[in-house]
């Protein structure tokens, strides 16, 4: 039923379509944009609709930029003899937060799945593949997500990868820091095992 009027319906049912926003928080969200002074309301939906004009794929590693080469691929600082496989961009931006990695980057944007019918024609796993073909790579670093789709992901990349002669290591799993091993699942533990290190 229709409480506030078409607009505000409106809204609320476009915000409802975002990922993990329910009714209530579309809500929520929809009273406080109508709430914030019209200029802000203004330049968040400018913001919208110039990052769904302006943004596309990096031509290199398929990051999302607003030019035709990302920054991380154009920083000549960077070890371009690696790089890390990520499924997302949030993946990429997770460990850039951490300073340590200092390589390249290639984004699949997804993982394979057949229950949801994602094969890896749907990845830019071709994308990669033509990186690959002038021989500078000298490793690539499988970072997909630890579960049954990265798994399959990273098992299909190293199926594809090695043959070329290249090294493919694949990140660590294991037990997170501060945590108390009791509350640690099976699985995890058992990664931590596999992937131990000599101290």
């Amino acid at each position: 039923m229709n409480y506030y009027g078409n607009p505000v319906s409106r809204l609320i049912e476009e915000l409802s379509k975002l990922p993990g926003i329910g009714g209530k928080s579309a809500q929520r969200l929809a009273f406080y944009i109508i709430n914030m002074p019209e200029e802000n309301a203004l330049s968040l939906a400018q913001a919208i609709t110039q990052a769904k004009k302006n943004i596309k794929y990096c031509s290199l590693c398929c990051n999302l930029t607003d030019s035709d080469i990302c920054p991380i691929c154009e920083d000549l600082s960077r070890n371009r003899k690696v790089i890390m496989v990520v499924e997302d961009p949030r993946d990429m931006a997770a460990y850039e937060r951490t300073h340590n990695y200092k390589g390249l980057y290639h984004v699949l944007h997804g993982a394979i799945s057949p229950m949801n019918g994602i094969g890896p024609a749907d990845l830019k796993i071709k994308e990669l593949l033509e990186r690959l073909k002038d021989d500078s790579t000298e490793e690539i670093i499988i970072a997909t997500n630890p579960n049954i789709e990265g798994e399959a992901t990273a098992m299909y990349l190293s199926r594809i990868i090695k043959p070329l002669g290249i090294r493919v290591t694949r990140i660590a799993h294991g037990v997170p820091v501060g945590g108390d091993l009791e509350y640690v699942d099976e699985v995890t533990l058992s990664r931590a095992l596999e992937g131990r290190q000599l101290m």
